[in-house]
């Protein structure tokens, strides 16, 4: 980057590159694997999710470049608070409005008239945002850290409990994260161990409990439903090919090198081939070789925030970006390993890639609080540097020449 572009895209210069070659990614793979979509939700125009994707891509740049030049660290630290409880508000309407029958589809997304979105999607960065801030106030003793442990874990298990009514993959991605953050924050073990413990046994309970009750929660069935087909496999199988055996048949079709750009057939049949298994497409059509490589980007991206975390002078944002990171690398790793057969099949989208809404939004206010704390670490180190030294003349010198 020469100077002036610097001096717009402020912090890593490294994840920027990163963002911008997901970016590029994703434009390509979304319009070759929207062909299917695009016939039956948009008349056949091909274009239509492309100019989609662009439009909400750019905005999400936009929001990271906003975020980066005129938004201090601080402020997330102080809307952490208000955006949490909004986040728990938001999500008990959404509930409300799923057990009245009154939400659409999966009960996930929240309409307001102007703007539809997923509640879970701002719970996911405010909780991350109010769990940096507890930790980061609470280091000086094992009693602080024990306090830290309570408030966290119960605006967690609150909203986890919350988003699990509909989304049990998401609440878990979460939990997960904050589990975490709680580590890295020096929370005794046996707290851990004790969450962990507790949440095995809610899982296990879940799983056998399903059948005992027909007419327990939907999400329950869904849960059990699910970790049979992974152990069992899928019975609908032995009746055609399920979205999983298709997302195994493209990343075999695509080989080494893949068929090319453009050229993925499975695609056709897949129902969630833009999102859930977008990893699977880009296999078939650019190879083993890209997939890697996109898994590598990943890496990188993981590295420099790890690099971020050490370089940072405050607690409070060295927790945020240790948070928001792992829950990117986390939802990433998922969509590979369900593409790829190694986890069960959920519904996480390959972050800055898959085809998204108001979900790429948010996701890029993840990305612009990584940025904006890299930014403030730069700055840091500017003002902290010695004053330069200038050499003044050798007046004894002078004066003996």
């Amino acid at each position: 980057m020469n100077l002036t572009q610097s001096k717009i895209f402020r912090g890593d210069r490294v994840i920027w590159i990163v963002l911008l070659l997901l970016s590029l990614l994703s434009l390509l793979i979304v319009y070759s694997s929207t062909g299917a979509l695009a016939y039956r939700q948009a008349s056949g125009n091909t274009m239509h999710f492309l100019v989609r994707q662009i439009f909400f891509l750019g905005a999400g740049l936009g929001l990271m470049l906003v975020m980066v030049n005129f938004l201090s660290v601080k402020i997330y630290s102080i809307l952490a608070n208000l955006l949490v409880y909004l986040s728990i508000g938001l999500l008990l309407i959404s509930a409300a409005m799923q057990f009245a029958g009154m939400a659409s589809g999966s009960g996930r997304t929240l309409d307001i008239g102007f703007i539809s979105f997923q509640p879970a999607e701002l719970a996911k960065i405010s909780l991350i945002m109010f769990s940096a801030k507890v930790l980061g106030k609470k280091q000086q003793s094992k009693e602080e850290l024990k306090k830290a442990f309570l408030i966290v874990i119960s605006h967690t298990v609150v909203i986890c409990g919350l988003i699990f009514l509909s989304n049990f993959s998401t609440a878990a991605l979460l939990f997960a994260t904050i589990l975490t953050m709680l580590f890295v924050g020096r929370v005794p073990l046996k707290y851990l161990a004790i969450v962990i413990g507790v949440g095995v046994g809610i899982v296990v309970a879940t799983y056998f409990l399903a059948d005992q009750f027909p007419s327990a929660p939907t999400r329950m069935h869904t849960v059990k439903g699910r970790i049979d087909r992974f152990i069992n496999g899928d019975p609908n199988a032995e009746k055609g090919i399920t979205q999983a055996d298709y997302a195994k048949l493209a990343i075999y079709e695509g080989g080494i090198l893949g068929k090319g750009p453009g050229n993925s057939d499975v695609s056709n049949y897949m129902a969630a081939a833009y999102n859930d298994f977008i990893f699977a497409i880009i296999v078939e059509e650019y190879g083993l070789i890209a997939g890697v490589g996109v898994m590598f980007l990943y890496l990188i991206f993981f590295f420099r925030a790890v690099v971020i975390v050490r370089r940072a002078t405050r607690t409070f944002p060295a927790f945020l970006v240790t948070g928001l990171t792992m829950l990117l690398v986390f939802q990433a790793m998922i969509n590979i390993g369900v593409s790829t057969g190694v986890l069960p099949v959920t519904g996480q989208p390959l972050p800055w890639v898959s085809l998204g809404g108001t979900s790429l939004l948010f996701t890029s206010v993840a990305f612009g609080c990584i940025l904006s704390v890299s930014y403030q670490n730069q700055v840091n180190r500017e003002i902290q540097k010695p004053p330069v030294q200038v050499a003044l003349p050798d007046e004894d010198y002078e004066i003996n020449k």
